[in-house]
């Protein structure tokens, strides 16, 4: 077996072997224009509940690229459009890591105070989630870390997790408890000050943090809709559901419904594409979801995803970071701006 074209110079390697639910199907190897150094290609499966809408998705015949192994846990992908590269978290190697087509992966920041999750900001910086900061930071141009927020009515975080930045320069991000000191990982040596695991939307120009959902059990990944009028957020605890929030002007939520639920392991990052569609990682790959809640189909993934995204020049490599593995499989659609 060797690599597609899109992935550059070939080199062989051998099919992941994998046990999956029937019913499934197998296709083969399409490529597609991203150069880089030689990785192991998988063939890709997938269960596939309505074909049509699937074949919007992803096109016959990919395959899983391994564009990195041999990390830790790792999250939080993010495209740099600028630089051509993404960048991830590896939390607990306590470090942000970098892929790109010409060198591979590569530490990118160390200490990353056990990050989580990233996206940009309007102005292409870097934002991130820490887990031991217990805050959210904006990478300035000159490589300096400031913080955004880290507090709310006089009391630290929990765990910032993931992050989303609206068109309007604000930002809502997720607060579950997994970085505690119960964590060995982040190594806390400070307890939980907040009341709950809350949903926090923050103004950098007000400085204005509020919490906008109080209900979550363990609140995770989240994505716009296209047009900003929904807010899709993961519970990753007990109900291991995507719920469907309004989005009104100002940033407050309204709603709250249960959009999806997962049916393997339980939804933790979460994309929206160009068409409203929804990505889900999960316990047996990604979940794609309709505008409507109904299941697409699903790519199926030899490790358990943690997160997810689009990127690429064109924005249609989905890059999906699954416990000790980087993935890597085209697709045929783009993701939403937020």
């Amino acid at each position: 077996m060797t690599s597609p074209e899109w992935l550059g110079k070939t080199r062989p390697c051998f099919p992941y072997p994998m046990k999956l639910p029937s019913p499934r199907l197998s296709f083969s190897v399409a490529s597609f224009a991203l150069l880089a150094p030689a990785v192991a290609l998988h063939a890709a499966d997938f269960q596939i509940t309505d074909a049509a809408e699937f074949a919007r998705c992803v096109p016959t015949g990919e395959k899983i690229a391994t564009l990195g192994s041999d990390l830790n846990f790792i999250e939080g992908p993010v495209w740099i459009k600028a630089g051509g590269f993404l960048v991830f978290s590896d939390i607990p190697k306590n470090q942000l890591k970098q892929w790109s087509a010409a060198t591979g992966v590569k530490t990118y920041r160390e200490p990353s105070q056990n990050a989580n999750g990233n996206t940009l900001d309007l102005t292409g910086r870097l934002v991130t989630c820490e887990h031991s900061g217990r805050r959210v930071a904006v990478q300035e141009k000159d490589g300096t870390l400031r913080t955004v927020v880290d507090s709310f009515e006089g009391k630290k975080f929990n765990s910032p997790n993931d992050v989303v930045v609206k068109s309007d320069g604000t930002l809502t991000f997720t607060d579950p408890d997994y970085g505690l000191k119960n964590n060995p990982t982040t190594k806390q040596k400070e307890g939980r000050e907040q009341a709950g695991n809350f949903v926090y939307h923050h103004n950098p120009q007000s400085g204005k943090t509020t919490a906008l959902v109080r209900d979550f059990v363990q609140p995770n990944g989240l994505a716009f809709s296209p047009d900003e009028k929904i807010l899709y957020i993961a519970d990753s605890g007990a109900p291991r559901h995507i719920r469907r929030f309004d989005v009104a002007a100002d940033g407050s939520l309204s709603g709250g419904q249960v959009f999806c639920k997962i049916d393997v392991g339980g939804p933790d990052g979460i994309r929206v594409d160009q068409a409203g569609r929804v990505w889900s990682s999960a316990g047996d790959g990604v979940q794609i979801f309709s505008p409507a809640g109904k299941l697409i189909g699903k790519i199926l993934v030899p490790e358990s995803p943690a997160n997810l995204c689009f990127g690429g020049d064109d924005g249609k490599t989905l890059f999906i970071t699954a416990r000790k593995t980087l993935y890597a499989i085209k697709v045929a659609v783009s993701g939403a701006a937020r």
